[in-house]
């Protein structure tokens, strides 16, 4: 799923493509994208483009009537020029026209999770928008360890959790814990001083460098593809020591880690019930 450094470099791709430009058309090609029913996702026909931001992992085009849509296109989603324009185009959810110019949201895959939220006015006090945590980049050390105080629970999927903190999905979450060496199993609640201040700089370090590498692309790039020192790295050997990446396996999703450089060469369980460990 993109996360906060592929959205981000799409919204400013989109900004620098749309700013000015007028919606010239709506077209909503699978009706259970809609998430709102007003105002209607036709209503800002005519205006033009302010812009097109980021909140977590959502894009809002914002556009000079005062409606925003907001996209969050999930696992397979993408949104792409629409050169063909075709009358049914594979995975197609909506498209935009724009003057000369067509947008297409497609998503790929059986999940079919990829929303579109129409608002007229301010985006963030609606949901899906409301619902979210503060941004991870926006925290100094002070409030990210007053936030991780009252998380007890697993630090990885505190980072993951959108309403704790926004914006971190599952490749930063493992690249952050290993650049932090610390346990993706370990009490977010129970880290201390040094600990928190190792996670925050890490996050901070991580978050830029990814963000860093998406401006250098033309669009989302694949998981697979983007740069990690763990992430999608099982059984390779670890950048930092003689050990070699290991796994946590759950049903929808994957845990790396290095034992030795983050668990004090402790191998983590592989299941839900295994004990905290530092």
């Amino acid at each position: 799923m993109p996360e906060m450094p592929e959205v981000q470099a799409q919204a400013e791709r989109m900004t620098e493509a749309l700013r000015g430009c007028e919606l010239s058309s709506f077209e909503l090609l699978n009706f259970a994208t809609l998430k709102t029913y007003n105002p209607p996702p036709d209503g800002a026909k005519g205006s033009k483009v302010e812009a097109v931001e980021r909140r977590a992992k959502y894009l809002m085009i914002r556009f000079d009537n005062g409606h925003v849509h907001t996209l969050h296109l999930m696992q397979g989603g993408r949104i792409r020029l629409d050169e063909k324009r075709s009358r049914k185009p594979r995975f197609g959810v909506a498209r935009w026209v724009f003057d000369d110019q067509a947008w297409l949201f497609t998503e790929a895959g059986t999940e079919r999770k990829a929303g579109i939220w129409v608002s007229d006015g301010d985006p963030t006090i609606t949901e899906p928008l409301s619902e979210l945590g503060p941004e991870a980049d926006s925290l100094d050390v002070e409030q990210f360890g007053e936030l991780l105080s009252g998380q007890s629970r697993r630090l990885h999927g505190v980072l993951r959790t959108q309403k704790t903190v926004s914006g971190l999905g599952r490749m930063l979450a493992n690249e952050i814990c290993y650049a932090a060496k610390l346990s993706p199993f370990a009490n977010a609640s129970k880290l201390g001083a040094d600990d928190v201040k190792r996670l925050h700089s890490a996050m901070i370090d991580v978050i830029k460098a990814a963000t860093d590498h998406e401006r250098t692309l033309d669009d989302i790039g694949k998981s697979v593809d983007r740069p990690s020192k763990v992430h999608n790295r099982a059984g390779e050997p670890c950048l930092g020591c003689d050990d070699t990446v290991h796994t946590v396996e759950y049903r929808r999703y994957t845990v790396y880690y290095c034992p030795t450089e983050q668990t004090g060469g402790k191998k983590l369980a592989d299941n839900t019930t295994s004990k905290f460990l530092k």
